[in-house]
């Protein structure tokens, strides 16, 4: 792509959950105009959860996403739970914690090794990618295959679980069930770490900037259900003030809302934010895989997500390992009385922070529903990257270009569903 007046058209973006494409254009090598189209039907689950119970909250909200169903169920959990005053602790709050490490195993390596990897080593999809990387893919579909196990073994399937409650959960395994585990989850850590440091290896794209970065933070555990939001800013604030800060946005081209820091602007989510406000709590092995990486964390430059990625499968991996050493078997369930009020959850889902609130009558019925997923607090930060990076691609040809930009966007693993819930 020369200067002078260009575009670049991608109708539908490839390796992304969902239906979302780009519109650029330069006028004299200027940026005049940039898209991140998400053209999408809105879903409307907001407005169908209203009238319904508090019960039915994790089966229903978990059909927004078949890729991250857990962080789904367990953020209108955490909502429900913070209305009717429950707290959910020791074996239970563990096992929901084992069941997200399994859910941000699965995602995150699929992310990896088919969707983002083939960006960077040049290929047009992870199935060209396996030709000449076959053991590479394998390792992938392991890892993840371990991922998936764990979410089938806690939640009753691997795809939209359906054990996770308001309380607790409706099963709980036996130590038994869990302990079958242990080995793969070791092998696995293993090849883990060493993916970190051949994922540092890649030609990772130049694009250090000044990004707010905003994640879950917790004073004694690596943040995944429960903490106060924070920034790299500054941004310091309870779950339920969370409303408070943001600010939403409709434009033409999206069927999304897109979210803003009031008074900030754009700013990021994910793992490259949780690996930079967070990284002392990772497990020590987690920690030294990222340092090995010759990766400074924390770092601006998103293209580095993908290493930050697999050093939050080392330490899911790990802290999986850990659970289920020294688990042992909890009643399922705390007892639940709904009341009237508001309850406010985040939880780190894969992609990044994921808000729910809702307002509930005193038989515990959903009167109003408010979800705030990661990529729709990215699309602002998304079309952010692009603006600095497009110039830096005039000199290259129109497909190269192109595909550039489409990696920029990849490196989100936006997931546009949960966008236009």
């Amino acid at each position: 792509m020369r200067s002078g007046d260009r575009e670049i058209k991608v109708q539908y973006l490839a390796r992304v959950e969902g239906e979302g494409g780009l519109e650029v254009r330069l006028s004299d090598g200027q940026l005049v105009r940039l898209r991140l189209n998400i053209f999408e039907p809105p879903r409307l689950f907001e407005a169908f959860l209203a009238g319904r119970s508090y019960e039915e909250l994790p089966d229903m909200t978990a059909r927004i996403c078949g890729i991250c169903p857990v962080a789904y169920q367990m953020s209108s959990i955490h909502a429900a739970e913070d209305a009717f005053g429950i707290k959910v602790e020791g074996q239970l709050r563990k096992l929901r914690r084992l069941m997200y490490c399994g859910e941000w195993i699965e995602s995150h390596t699929l992310h990896v090794y088919l969707l983002a990897l083939p960006d960077f080593l040049k290929y047009p999809s992870a199935l060209a990618m396996a030709a000449d990387y076959p053991e590479v893919v394998r390792q992938g579909l392991r890892m993840k295959r371990i991922g998936n196990d764990l979410v089938a073994l806690l939640g009753g399937r691997e795809i939209h679980p359906v054990s996770a409650t308001v309380g607790g959960f409706s099963r709980v395994p036996a130590e038994g069930e869990l302990r079958p585990l242990l080995e793969p989850l070791k092998r696995a850590k293993e090849v883990a770490v060493e993916a970190v440091a051949w994922l540092s290896k890649l030609p990772l794209p130049g694009l250090t900037r000044d990004i707010e970065f905003v994640a879950l933070s917790h004073p004694e555990e690596y943040a995944m259900n429960e903490g106060r939001l924070i920034s790299s800013k500054g941004l310091d604030i309870a779950v339920r003030e969370f409303e408070d800060h943001v600010e939403a946005r409709q434009v033409a081209y999206s069927s999304a809302l897109r979210y803003t820091l009031k008074g900030g602007g754009a700013y990021s989510v994910g793992p490259l934010a949780r690996v930079n406000l967070n990284f002392p709590l990772l497990t020590p092995d987690a920690r030294r895989a990222a340092r090995d990486s010759g990766i400074p964390f924390p770092n601006s430059n998103p293209f580095t997500g993908i290493v930050a990625r697999m050093v939050e499968v080392v330490h899911a991996l790990d802290e999986a390992a850990q659970i289920i050493e020294g688990y042992e078997r909890p009643e399922p369930q705390l007892r639940v009385e709904p009341r009237a009020g508001n309850g406010f959850g985040i939880t780190e889902a894969p992609r990044g922070s994921l808000y729910h609130s809702y307002r509930f009558d005193g038989r515990g019925i959903v009167r109003r529903a408010n979800i705030i997923p990661p990529t729709a607090q990215n699309q602002a930060q998304i079309e952010a990257d692009l603006r600095e990076y497009i110039p830096r691609l005039l000199d290259l040809p129109q497909e190269e270009a192109t595909l550039r930009c489409e990696m920029a966007i990849r490196n989100y693993d936006p997931c546009i569903p949960c966008s236009v819930h």
